[in-house]
This record gives C-alpha cells, structure tokens and sequence, in this order.
C-alpha cells in the first residue's frame, strides 16, 4: 500500500516505514469493529469514532503526505541529497553549500532562503501532524495489546532485556572498572551544562532533581527508554509505577531519586559510584539505554570531599574507557569554550571520535550573547574544540525556568528555531536542531554499535563461564555450587533445626543442670555466710535462729536474682552447645562464623522475664522455711549432699595451707622442691596452732590476745619473728580444716540420727540441727530448678526460637552482613558462577530476540 520510499527515510519518521511491521492494513480494513468499539477503546478519535471510512482515510491520508513530502523538490534543496546522514554535518563540502557558493547574486539568494525557510515550515508541520498522528494510532495498538488483543513482540521488550543484561553486569562488578564491552550511551559534560535536561528532553519528562548552581547529580543514574501505551518510570528493585503525566508523581519521583542518590553517598564522600537504575517508558520514546554521570568541576568547593574532583574523573572515564560506549558530550553554549573541561577529557577517551555525539546546549544564550554568530558555526562544525566527534548538535532546553513542562520546552525550542538566524543564515542545518532529531540520531548510533557488538561480548562471557567450572570441578569436586543466598538458606535450615533441638531437651536434663550450676553459684555463700557463722556458736537455739535470720535475707535480696541468671546462663550454655557442636561428616565450617553471628544476636536481644523474680522469691522462702523431713531416703540424701559440700570446701582449704607452708617432706625428697623463708614461717606457725587445738579440740573460732602472745612468744624463742597478722591468718585456715573434720565426722554420725530428729532430739545428745540446714537448701535447689525448667520450656525458649528467626531475617535482608559472615574461595567461585551464568543466559536470549527482530 505504501510505494517505495527507501531513498527518503531520512526525512519521514522511523515509525512510519515500520508501520507495516505491527499493522496488517488489509486485515485491519476487514477486522476492524464498528464505530461504538472503537470509540470505547480511543474517545479521544472522534474523526475515527465517526464511522469506519474516517480511519481508512487516515491511511490514504498518511500516504498522499508522504506523496507530499517526497515531491518537495525545494525540501529536498534544504535538507540536501537523499542518501546524507543525520551526521553529514560535518561534511564542509557537500552539493548544497557548493550550490550556494556558486550563486553570486545577493538577490537570489535572498529570495531563496526565504522560499527555503517557507517550505521548511511548511513540511515541518506536516510531519508533526503525521508523526502525532502515528502516535496516537500506535498508543491504541499498544494498549489492545495489554489488554491481550494482540500478541506479537513488541521492542519495548528487546531493549528492556538488554537492560537487564546491563543490571546484572552492574551487580557483577560493583567497581568502577567495568569488565563488559557492552554499549551504553554514556551522558558526560561540565556542571551546570544542562546534561539532565538534555536527557530529560529524551525521555520528555522532568525526572531528575534540580537546583540552582549546585551539584545534583551525586551517583550515575541510568535510564532504559522503551515504548509502552503510558508514559511511566519505575526502579529495577521496585515495584511502583510513577505516572509521568502526573505533577505529583513526577515530584515523588524526584524525591525518590534524591534519597537513592544520598544514600549511595558514603560518610565522608560528595559523589558515589553505584548506579541507579530507572525504566522509563512511554510512547514514542526511543529505545535506548542512557547513563547520566556527575558533572565534570574545576574547583572543590566547600562541603565537598576534598577527592570529589577526582573521583568524578574516574567515573567518567570508567564508563567512556568501554570501546563500544557512545558518549553524548554536552557542551553549554552560553559560557565561553575556552572554560570547558569535558572536552578536553572526551578527546582523550576518543580521540579520533568514532563514538562521540557533541551537544551544545543553551544555544538561545549563546545567540544573544556571543558576538561573532560565526563562533557556534564553527563549534558545530568542530573547528572550534580539539575533539572529534560523529555528529554536532545544537539544542534548547528551555528558558532556565525549572517549573516549565517538557511541551512548554518542546515548544519554545521549535519556535526559537524556526525564527533563528542560525537557521536562515544556514549556519546550522534543520537535522542538527532540536532535541528530537538528536534522539532519533543518538538511538540509531546505539542499536548500531549494540548489533556489532553483543555477540562478541557474548562469547567473552561463555569462555569466563568455562574457566570458572572448571576451576570449580578442580578445587570442589563433591560439591554442589551453591552461591551466598543459598548457603545462606541452608544455614537458616540448619540453625532452625537446632533451635527446635533445644525445645526437646528433656526435663529432667533442665533441672539436673539447673540445680547443679546453682548449687555452684550460692554454695560459697551458703558455707560461708550462713552454715559456719552459725555452726560455730556451739549452741543449736543460736544456730537455728542464725540460720532462719540469714536465709530470710538472702531470699529477700539475692538469691531470685541468682537464679534467673543462672537460668538465663544455662540455656545460653544449651543453645551454644546446639549450635557449635560438630555434626560429624556433614559439618560444614564455612557455615561457623554466620551460626556464631547469630547466635550472639539472639542472646543480645533475649531478655528474661522481668516477673520471674517476684514469683520466685515467694516460692524460694516457702521451701527454705519448710523442715520437715518425711523419710529415711530424704535424711540419707541430705547427709549425702552434706558430706559432698564439706568434702570440696575440706579440699580446697588443704589447698591453701600447702600453697601456704610449702611442699611436704615427700614432695620435697621426690620433686626437689624447697620452702621459701616465707613458708616457712608459715609452717613453723601452723605447727604451734595445731599443738594448741590438740589440747582444746572445742576452741571458738577466734584466737584470744594472750593466745597470740603466746604463740609468738614460743616462736620467738625457736628463733622464728612472725606478725600478729600471720598468726591470725595461719590460725583461719587451720581452724576451718580442723572445724570441717569435725563436721564431717559429726556427719557421719548424723547417719542414724532420723529417729532422734523424729522425736525432736528429746533425750539425745545428738543434734543434727546442720543436717536438717543442707535438707532445707537441696529442697530449695530442686524446687527452684523445677520452676526455673517450667519458665524455660513454657516461655523463654519459644522467645529465644523466635529472636532467632528474627534474626536470620534481618540477615537475609542484609547483603554486607551475608558478605561478611559467608567468605572464602568458595562462596566467591560459585557466586562469580551463578552471575555469569545469568549473564550468559540473558545475552543468548537478547540475541536471540535481536535475530528475529532483524
């Protein structure tokens, strides 16, 4: 239905010669539904509404336009030969300029710009009304197609797929150093030179923050153009659509960029290198894939990282230094070239400009303000600057106004063009005006240098992918390749199921630890400051009453909160066991420091119940004012329990008498040891207290004045000078062995004693009144055990298993903690692995797509 018309793409829009790719014409003529449906589906169509002849006449139309503009012999003069390029600009010697050199009549030529500028206003209109026109009848296709009508392949999913493959290149290599060669249009120029609204024109929407004079772009933002039925633009890692067309959106969406963009920021630092990515689409938008960079300064001023210069540069070049990126060098044009920076740096990463696209922006400005016009002919024609480029382009981006709309802008631009004397003094040619003739040529470069390049990267990939498992065969041979995220998940399993271990610990292994680590924490303070205090008063109404008076305090004060802790210690005790003991050969070590992690975590964030303390202490006094003995067993397990306390404290004061008075005589003939002068000072002392208690084996616990002055006379007079305080120490530790003898002895006897103590001790000189004490503290223990065992298997573990969880959720959300706690050879292999892997898999399917789209 459409002649041909490949000699003149260049004038009519890409859309209209690939219309007949996404519309069947003839099926269209006999499929399409009456006038109501469609003016359901488009009710802005009111011609198409009509009836169904208005929508074919659309395309009769389409073509006598098309007619029109190929039969425009003076368009043709404008714009030059057929066969030119958008990037034929740079040619200073083609026919047209030759044409006008030769006419030396100032008349004629006069008269034939203005004929020129008339047919290119003319034409101009035509083809924004057919362009808007194809719009619109593509925005209708595209939305029947969401609503499942058709189901083709759209390019919107080509150039989001190789979007993808970038985000993944991106993660792959979090380093400035980027390992791919894949292209991207790299958006590079100084700050302030109008780089975001350059882009923001492409994209035509105000997507970026803005502010006066400062630095707003703080990290590289890069957005994929596609074409979809509404204009709209959300984050790779979310889930939101902003709408585009909505004030509010486009506020919220700045906003978000900002947040993004100071949380990259490191403390310390005014740019970062992290990339935001942002999907933009919308109909008409040309596919692409743009990255906006910070903006090359002069100077650091302050506020800023005193490195921020330098770190602006190696990002800049980080991403120019890629053979097959396109960089867009944005020039401002309404300050003086000789102050521009970028420049200098685009030469260097391309010096021959085989991949550059110059942009000089403000070109409104630099019209009023430069005084030789001549100055940005010769900028666009790249005499002017020391780069090279593809192409020169010179565009308006507004009136500084950051409130005006992109149609506003669109607008002004047009209107400025149209009546610039740039133009009619043919100092720029139509093509290189206007940011849309500079979208449609910066797409056209891009997808050329994308199919010249991604299979080649491809192949790169594939034989990292090779080395990389056959590294892995070699060093890990019986191991599955599971990367951080899935030992992660392994390791969760794992820690779960030992929690749930520690829920099915008996009850009776509760309370046998739980009475025994709290018999270890009060034992001291029951000897020594409740039985020997009262014990030695040599009277059993004293001892009784000493002993109520001072375990109603330790009750009141410390002895709950001694339990809780022991409680709390001993199912740390429990769950670090679960955790850190070796499961034999399926142990696996690399999972050691994410289970210690985590289980320090969880500790930190258990707190006991505050209540347990109160409850317990009431229960603690019950038992402890209880001194009932029921039975023979009960009397025979305290004298047991009795003997077992003296025995250990008998032991560690021989302890501490040897370490006192030195070796004996045997470990002094079998060791070679000797006693120093100090022990034996201390020998010499004990020996003489010890020949006193002989003659009185019921001595109180304390050594009388005169009794010191003896005992240091009689030393004196054997030649040994000793300290009152010696004496008085030496005498402590002989009476505490001579006093627990005695008790265990006394215990002994104590063994047929229940049937004494079941007459009350009437008519015997027995008293057991320090076994009936022990009875009274064993019961407490087991008592307290028990309802320490209770609140742990009841509450406190289900607590602990639920902090756990929380835990390893936070984990799991936190990628620098699983970083941190997963490390080694082998979790960097097998994520290095999964992450070609996805490369590789996403380049054969772009490719792919690519074939059948060529």
């Amino acid at each position: 239905m459409i002649p041909d018309l490949s000699d003149y793409k260049w004038i009519v829009p890409d859309i209209v010669w690939e219309i007949d790719e996404y519309i069947d014409l003839e099926k269209i003529r006999k499929a399409l539904p009456n006038s109501e449906d469609l003016a359901k589906l488009a009710p802005d169509f009111d011609k198409i509404a009509e009836s169904l002849s208005v929508l074919k006449d659309f395309f009769t139309t389409g073509h006598k336009l098309v007619s029109e503009v190929i039969d425009a012999s003076d368009l043709l003069l404008l714009l030059g030969s057929p066969g030119e390029t958008a990037f034929r600009a740079t040619d200073p010697g083609s026919e047209s300029d030759k044409r006008y050199r030769k006419v030396s009549d100032k008349e004629k030529i006069d008269q034939l710009q203005e004929e020129l500028l008339h047919t290119q206003l003319k034409y101009q209109r035509i083809l924004e009304r057919l362009e808007k026109e194809n719009k619109e009848l593509r925005k209708l296709v595209l939305q029947k197609d969401d609503k499942g009508i058709h189901h083709r392949k759209l390019k919107k999913s080509l150039i989001d797929m190789y979007s993808e493959v970038l985000d993944v290149l991106s993660d792959y290599d979090a380093s400035y150093n980027t390992q791919d060669h894949l292209p991207r249009v790299v958006v590079v120029g100084d700050q302030s030179a109008g780089k975001t609204s350059v882009l923001e024109m492409i994209a035509q929407a105000r997507i970026f923050p803005r502010g006066s004079g400062e630095m707003m772009t703080r990290s590289p933002v890069k957005v994929t153009l596609s074409e979809g039925p509404h204009h709209v633009a959300l984050f790779k890692d979310s889930s939101r659509e902003f709408d585009l067309t909505k004030e509010e959106d486009l506020a919220a969406l700045r906003h978000e960029i900002e947040l993004r963009m100071r949380k990259n920021v490191k403390e310390g630092c005014t740019v970062s290198p992290e990339t935001i990515s942002l999907n933009v689409k919308g109909p008409g938008l040309q596919r692409m894939v743009l990255v906006d960079l910070p903006g090359v300064i002069n100077t650091v001023t302050s506020g800023m990282a005193p490195d921020t210069k330098e770190t602006i540069f190696s990002i800049s070049k980080a991403y120019m230094q890629n053979p097959n990126a396109i960089i867009l060098c944005i020039q401002d044009g309404s300050v003086d070239a000789e102050r521009s920076i970028v420049t200098d740096l685009v030469s260097q990463m391309d010096p021959h400009g085989r991949r550059t696209i110059f942009v000089l922006t403000k070109v409104d400005l630099a019209e009023k303000n430069v005084a030789s016009p001549s100055r940005i002919q010769q900028i666009i024609e790249g005499k002017l600057f020391p780069m090279k480029a593809l192409g020169y382009f010179a565009v308006v981006t507004g009136k500084g106004n950051s409130s005006e709309s992109i149609e506003a802008i669109r607008d002004y631009e047009e209107e400025f063009f149209q009546n610039s004397k740039l133009l009619k003094t043919s100092m720029l040619k139509a093509h290189q005006v206007t940011t849309r003739n500079l979208s449609l040529a910066v797409s056209d470069c891009f997808w050329k240098m994308v199919r010249e390049s991604v299979e080649q990267q491809a192949d790169s990939f594939k034989a990292t992918r090779f080395n990389l498992e056959t590294e892995w065969k070699n060093n890990y041979p019986r191991l599955r390749e599971l990367d951080r995220n899935e030992l992660f998940e392994k390791a969760k399993n794992e820690i779960l199921d030992e929690v749930i271990s520690l829920s099915q610990v008996t009850p009776k292994h509760w309370e046998e630890i739980l009475q025994q680590s709290l018999w270890e924490r009060v034992s001291t303070h029951v000897i020594e400051n409740i039985y020997l205090p009262a014990a030695q008063t040599m009277n059993s109404g004293t001892f009784n009453t000493t002993v109520d008076i001072k375990l109603k305090q330790w009750t009141d004060k410390q002895l709950p909160n001694k339990a809780v802790e022991v409680a709390w210690e001993t199912l740390q005790e429990e769950f670090s066991r679960f955790m850190t003991e070796p499961k034999g050969k399926e142990h696996d070590d690399i999972f050691d420091k994410l289970k210690e992690a985590v289980k320090e975590e969880s500790i930190k964030r258990h707190k006991w119940n505050d209540f347990a303390e109160d409850s317990l202490r009431v229960i603690q006094h019950n038992a402890l004012e209880d001194r009932s003995i029921s039975d023979k067993q009960q009397w025979d397990a305290a004298i047991y329990f009795m003997e077992e306390a003296l025995q250990a404290r008998l032991k560690d004061t021989e302890n501490a008498i040897e370490n006192m008075v030195g070796p004996d005589w045997k470990k002094r003939w079998l060791y070679w040891k000797n006693r120093t002068q100090e022990q034996c000072v201390h020998n010499e002392t004990k020996n003489e207290l010890e020949k006193m208690l002989k003659c009185n084996e019921e001595h109180p616990a304390y050594l009388a004045s005169d009794e010191i002055t003896t005992v240091r006379k009689n030393l004196e007079s054997r030649g040994v000078e000793v300290d009152p305080s010696l004496i008085k120490d030496t005498w402590h530790q002989v009476y505490r062995r001579h006093f627990l003898k005695t008790a265990l002895n006394h215990c002994n006897l104590c063994r047929r004693g229940f049937y004494y103590y079941q007459r009350h001790f009437v008519d015997s000189e027995l008293e057991c009144n320090d076994v009936v004490l022990f009875w009274r503290i064993q019961r407490m223990l087991a008592i307290t055990a028990n309802t320490l065992r209770q609140q742990l298997t009841n509450t406190e573990v289900r607590r602990l298993e639920k902090n756990v969880k929380e835990v390893l959720e936070d984990f799991a959300e936190d990628s620098e903690k699983k970083v941190k706690l997963l490390t080694g050879k082998r979790v960097q292999l097998a994520e290095d692995l999964k992450k070609v892997r996805e490369i590789q898999e996403k380049l054969d399917a772009f490719i792919e797509a690519l074939h059948q789209e060529k």
